[in-house]
């Protein structure tokens, strides 16, 4: 099975958790997601079994939906209601307008520092590590684009929600804490759901027991049409694509390298190449040189 299972990940299990029980349903070493889900979040989770594991780098770069809720007036050492309480602030003074108002230093090109309860590593450990130790560390901010950000409904300061697009690398829970710190009043989600990643949505989507399931029919004789795959030629639907002929197919599957063609010269961006029954041999970036750099192989 070499395809990308598109989950609906539940509140509760981490990224990990789900690829060790997609591991085990469906018998096979070979599976990876394409972009950690924090356990109290919900949403899109790519799921990539055999080759399609070769693609997880590229879902990993695309961008990101999400559905989030804030409290304001309320901080935590997680920057979610996971967390524990680390200071509590009047917010009585937040109305949707002063919300509203604050909301455009946080689009587009912006600076965040990550959570320190986050996956990030440092000298190989992740930085939850350090703050399950007690340890002080510095964490250096990182450049994310926010691409769009609104807030969808206001019900008092403990519940606002937003709508936000971004790329890769954003931290949902770091903007709500910024975003309350510019209030004066501090803030943590208290529900996050990603709705999209990259080229897969919610409508894409199924919930984790129910793929379990049918990965785990008896007999063995798994329903293929039940489950959410796409093929990984759909899953780079994102990216540009040339069909090649079977010969060129067999040199880049081969490793050899594979000559621009006219017009193409002037493409600066990841390529995907396709064989003449429309399935994946490689993802590729031009070189300088005129041939292509064949950045992941895919075999038939």
């Amino acid at each position: 099975m070499d395809a990308v299972l598109v989950i609906d990940k539940p509140v509760g299990p981490t990224s990990f958790d789900v690829v060790r029980r997609i591991r085990r349903a469906a018998g096979s070493r070979r599976v990876g997601h394409g972009g950690t889900l924090d356990p109290a979040a919900s949403g899109v989770l790519p799921i990539c079994l055999g080759e399609a594991t070769k693609l997880a780098q590229f879902l990993l770069d695309a961008d990101k939906q999400y559905d989030f809720t804030v409290c304001f007036g309320v901080e935590t050492d997680t920057d979610d209601a996971a967390g524990a309480i680390t200071a509590r602030h009047d917010a009585g003074a937040v109305d949707e307008a002063a919300v509203r108002g604050a909301l455009a230093p946080f689009r587009g090109a912006i600076s965040q520092v990550p959570p320190i309860y986050s996956a990030l590593k440092r000298d190989g450990r992740p930085l939850y590590d350090y703050a399950r130790a007690g340890e002080t560390v510095t964490i250096a901010p990182r450049a994310v684009v926010v691409h769009e950000l609104e807030l969808t409904s206001f019900a008092g300061p403990a519940v606002v929600t937003f709508t936000m697009r971004c790329s890769k690398g954003t931290y949902v829970r770091a903007l709500a804490r910024d975003l309350g710190r510019a209030l004066g009043v501090g803030a943590h989600v208290t529900a996050l759901r990603r709705t999209r990643s990259g080229p897969f949505s919610l409508a894409d989507a199924r919930p984790l027991d129910e793929v379990l399931a049918t990965l785990e029919a008896p007999g063995g004789k798994v329903d293929e049409a039940a489950l959410p795959m796409v093929a990984p030629a759909d899953a780079l639907r994102h990216l540009e694509r040339r069909v090649v002929t079977d010969s060129i197919a067999r040199d880049a599957r081969f490793g050899r390298r594979i000559a621009l063609e006219p017009g193409e010269a002037a493409f600066d961006g990841r390529l995907c190449l396709l064989d003449s029954q429309g399935k994946l041999v490689a993802v590729a970036q031009p070189r300088p040189d005129q041939t292509l750099e064949l950045l992941r192989v895919f075999l038939p």
